[in-house]
């Protein structure tokens, strides 16, 4: 009697062996970029300031100008509808508020620019607290 070969299923078959591992070019040249980019991120050097003072300096004249921006369209707008209010008002009452409104925008607004003026031109009379003049 002769024996009938019969067809191995693919899940039956033997692992294929190679001799050399397929090694992906482009995963390689990912992960060499990556490690690259990595280095550069934290080998990056610190820039600071000369000073901590000129930087504090600095940054307070930054705030003091945003501060003196956004009052100035603040009181520009507050000042405009109480000057319509004041001339378009039938009530006494409301002309009245109207106008101890608009003095005190005024003020405020006057008092705020003034103290740029103190910081600017006054304070450097003062340095090391005696009086440079």
């Amino acid at each position: 009697m002769k024996k009938k070969m019969i067809p191995k299923s693919p899940q039956q078959s033997e692992p294929k062996t190679r001799l050399h591992p397929h090694i992906p070019i482009a995963r390689i040249a990912y992960t060499a970029f990556l490690c690259v980019m990595l280095s550069m991120m934290f080998c990056q050097p610190a820039f600071a300031a000369t000073d901590v003072w000129s930087k504090a300096k600095e940054v307070m004249q930054d705030v003091y100008n945003q501060i003196l921006l956004i009052s100035t369209v603040a009181a520009i707008v507050t000042a405009s509808v109480a000057l319509l209010m004041m001339n378009f008002s039938r009530s006494g009452r409301t002309v009245d508020e109207s106008r101890a409104w608009l003095k005190r925008i005024c003020i405020t607004w006057a008092i705020l620019n003034s103290l740029g003026f103190i910081m600017a031109y006054i304070a450097p009379f003062f340095s090391d607290g005696k009086w440079a003049g």
